[in-house]
């Protein structure tokens, strides 16, 4: 037999064992039972079910605190970066000494230090509540990642646009905010996005620190909905919850993968 039909052989193996994995699974679950219990049919009404919190409150949450986070690690990335690059030593020492100290802390850590232990230690009151001590955190650390996904966009760009810039007598801030940044936002943007559809996923995290009822984020909502509401008892709420994560993560992932081949093609 030919390498090439054993390869066939062996490729139209593994379809009939995946397929036979498949039916065996449909065939031996218990439907009624897991429809009960993960998509309870009185938890998926609107007015009546689980929808209208999960979506007006849980969804426009996560969506606003998100982008929260993401302009200001965004504004403190750009800051890092600059300082990483700067020819001032003290500037790339104390830049360095953040990124370095916040990409080696659990996000969940500096959002509990933000919202407990800098109160506790000097009687502050965050901005915003605990949910603002929690975005404070997040932007702490979303900051230092950008930072380093920036400053990699920055030293892309070729030299020979800042020579040229300071050839034509423009000045080095000048240079840097009209030359060179607008092309190293360009090249990165699809890491950008994809910190975007991770710190998505991180404001899950806002749900331990504890939040009002119209401060709920997705994941804070589903939880309340375990133990009461139409579908309590069930993981119907959960499951909602996720398929909405995933309406907001889907289209941005995907996005990603379409800069990125733009991208590419545009090098060639």
């Amino acid at each position: 037999m030919s390498r090439r039909r054993r390869a066939l052989l062996v490729q139209i193996t593994l379809y009939v064992v995946l397929a036979a994995a498949v039916v065996a699974l449909v065939l031996g679950a218990d439907w009624p039972t897991i429809r009960e219990n993960f998509w309870n049919a009185d938890g998926v009404g609107w007015a009546d079910g689980n929808w209208g919190d999960l979506v007006a409150i849980g969804m426009v949450n996560t969506v606003k605190y998100t982008a929260i986070a993401f302009a200001g690690g965004l504004a403190l990335g750009l800051v890092l970066a600059l300082m990483r690059l700067s020819p001032v030593a003290p500037y790339r020492w104390l830049a360095t000494a953040y990124v370095e100290f916040f990409r080696g802390l659990p996000a969940l850590v500096v959002m509990i230090f933000m919202s407990t232990g800098l109160p506790i230690a000097f009687g502050w009151t965050p901005p915003g509540g605990t949910v603002g001590a929690g975005l404070i955190g997040l932007i702490m650390v979303a900051g230092a990642y950008m930072a380093e996904t920036l400053r990699a966009g920055i030293q892309a760009v070729p030299k020979g646009q800042t020579e040229a810039a300071r050839s034509l007598g423009m000045r080095p801030g000048a240079t840097t905010v009209k030359v060179v940044l607008p092309q190293a936002f360009r090249i990165v943007i699809p890491p950008l996005t994809n910190e975007f559809v991770l710190l998505i996923k991180d404001t899950a995290l806002l749900f331990l620190l504890g939040a009002a009822a119209d401060e709920r984020e997705l994941t804070s909502v589903a939880k309340d909905f375990l133990t009461s509401g139409p579908s309590a008892g069930t993981a119907t709420s959960l499951i909602q919850a996720a398929l909405l994560y995933l309406v907001i993560t889907l289209p941005l992932t995907q996005l990603v993968a379409w800069l990125e081949r733009r991208q590419r093609r545009s090098v060639r």
